[in-house]
């Protein structure tokens, strides 16, 4: 099965830039719920992913104490605890297991590293579920 299959791909998917602001990530995060996002250089490749648990951090170890502080802050300046690890386009289904069992999404990137979008573990496992369904639905027939 190719990857691609599960594909949410880059225009759907919310991401930030590296000279993006703590502000600008903070109202992209909430206005869709992420608790975490991709980060991209401005030419669009994955440069690793930013969370919700960094940006409280990031508040604490940057002592901010109001929203208007964040708007000057360049995300860069926030130390990320972990990147996701993204997979090529290419990738075998083993590969995109593995990081989905790690990872809330995994990011797909294509052969020269620029970032085409993201497949959600709950895509996975939706998958997953209608497939199991489909074979106990085969057993009862038989």
């Amino acid at each position: 099965m190719n990857i691609l299959f599960f594909l949410t791909p880059k225009s759907e998917v919310a991401y930030i830039y590296e000279n993006d602001t703590f502000r600008q990530t903070l109202e992209k995060m909430e206005a869709r719920k992420y608790s975490c996002i991709p980060m991209l250089s401005e030419d669009g490749k994955y440069t690793g992913t930013i969370s919700e648990g960094d940006l409280l951090w990031g508040l604490r170890h940057l002592n901010l104490g109001s929203i208007s502080d964040t708007e000057e802050v360049s995300i860069m300046a926030i130390p990320r605890r972990a990147t996701y690890k993204p997979v090529k386009a290419s990738a075998n289904i083993e590969d995109l297991l593995d990081c989905a069992i790690n990872q809330n999404f995994v990011p797909v990137v294509d052969d020269m590293g620029f970032f085409i979008g993201i497949v959600t573990r709950k895509d996975i496992m939706k998958y997953g579920y209608s497939e199991i369904k489909k074979l106990n639905t085969e057993r009862t027939r038989e």
